[in-house]
Formats: C-alpha cells, structure tokens, sequence
C-alpha cells in the first residue's frame, strides 16, 4: 500500500470586525437595499405623490426646466437660488438637440412643435446669457 501525501489547505479569514455592531459591508449593502426598497414601497403607497404622466412631452419639458434652471431663468428648486451654470445650460440644449435629430419623423405634430419650440427658446437665451 503506498501512502498518500495529503496537503492540508488552511484558509485564514484576515477580514477585521472592529465593532460587533457595525455590520459587514455585505450586511450593510443589504440593509441599504432592504431601507430603499421599504422606503419605494412608502412613497408608492403615499397618496400625495402626484407625479404627471410620463410621456416625451413631459420628458421634453423636465429637461426644459433643467436648462432653464442652468441658465439662471428659474431658481433652483433645493435652494430657492438662481446659480447659471452655461456649461450645464449647453449639455442639455444639446441633449435636446440630440433628441430633435434623432427622433425626426417618428414624433407627433404637437410634440415635433413643442421640441423645436423649447429648442428654439432655450437656444436664444443661452445666446443671450453667453454673449
């Protein structure tokens, strides 16, 4: 009978708990998810949140709204503030622009009208602002 040379494998778990009550990054992961969900769930059953209908008018209006909010012609909604920021307005007339282009022939008339009108606008007073 020959004899077999079996290696031992030790495996040293060198990850450090400094805190029994601080979870683990997974453990933590999970909680996070675990609190986002619950908190989706709430806001879901809140029945005061009224949010309009998502349609690419709606779509076009909130990136509206953004550009405006960039340009300085609206305050911003978290500090009341109008803060320009022309980099930002120019992202998003170009998002805007963007959209134009590639969704030429598959819109509505109102909502081809409402692109090119929002285009247009945003366009002049981003000119306006720069210049």
């Amino acid at each position: 009978m020959s004899e077999k040379n079996e290696e031992k494998i030790i495996v040293n778990d060198r990850r450090v708990k400094l805190d029994d009550d601080e979870p683990s990054e997974s453990e933590a992961r999970k909680l996070a998810e675990k609190k986002m969900a619950h908190d989706y769930e709430e806001a879901s059953k809140n029945k005061e949140l009224h949010f309009p209908k998502v349609d690419f008018s709606t779509f076009i209006i909130s990136l509206s709204s953004s550009a405006l909010v960039h340009l300085g012609e609206v305050p911003e909604p978290e500090s009341g503030k109008t803060q320009p920021n022309l980099a930002l307005a120019k992202h998003t007339i170009d998002v805007l622009g963007i959209l134009e282009e590639k969704t030429k022939g598959n819109l509505t008339v109102q909502e081809e009208k409402l692109l090119r009108d929002v285009l247009f606008d945003l366009r002049m007073k981003y000119v306006q602002k720069a210049g």
